[in-house]
C-alpha cells in the first residue's frame, strides 16, 4: 500500500503535514557524512536522547546547530587555510548539513564537544492523554 492511499484514507484526518515530513525524511536519509548515534538515556525527569555526530577537525565555532522548522538542523564549515601548501591531502575540509525531523514537544536541551564529537541532548517529555467530552446539541 502506498503512502498516498495510506493517507488518502478517510479514517486519516489532517494527517497531511505527516506526509510532508516523511517525504523530507526520505530525502534525508542518503546522507552518510557525517556519521552519527543515536541514543536513548533516562533522566530523572523522563526519556532523553542523545544524538552524535563524528565532527572530527572541526573547532566549535565551525558548527552550528539549530533548530528550524520542526527539524534540528547541524551545519559543519571548515575554512581553507591559503597559507598551507599540501604535498598530500588525505583529509579534506569538507562541509556538511544533517537535519533530524522532531516530533512536538522535543526540546533540545544543550550540545558539547569533546574528543571530536558532536553530543546533542534532546528531552522528550512524556506525552499526556486528553479526553474531551463533546457536547451533543439538539436541535427541534
Amino acid at each position: 500500500m502506498t503512502r498516498v492511499a495510506q493517507f488518502g484514507s478517510p479514517f486519516m484526518l489532517g494527517f497531511d503535514e505527516v506526509e510532508r515530513l516523511l517525504d523530507r525524511v526520505t530525502k534525508a536519509s542518503g546522507e552518510a557524512y557525517p556519521p552519527y548515534n543515536v541514543e536513548q538515556v533516562e533522566g530523572e525527569d523522563g526519556l532523553h536522547l542523545c544524538i552524535t555526530l563524528a565532527v572530527a577537525g572541526f573547532s566549535a565555532a565551525e558548527l552550528d546547530v539549530s533548530v528550524e522548522d520542526k527539524q534540528l538542523v547541524i551545519r559543519g564549515r571548515q575554512e581553507e587555510d591559503a597559507n598551507r601548501t599540501f604535498l598530500h591531502r588525505g583529509i579534506a575540509a569538507r562541509q556538511f548539513q544533517r537535519a533530524f525531523v522532531l516530533a512536538d514537544g522535543m526540546e533540545v536541551i544543550g550540545a558539547d564537544l569533546a574528543n571530536g564529537l558532536l553530543s546533542i541532548r534532546l528531552h522528550r517529555p512524556e506525552p499526556s492523554k486528553v479526553v474531551k467530552q463533546i457536547e451533543i446539541a439538539t436541535r427541534a
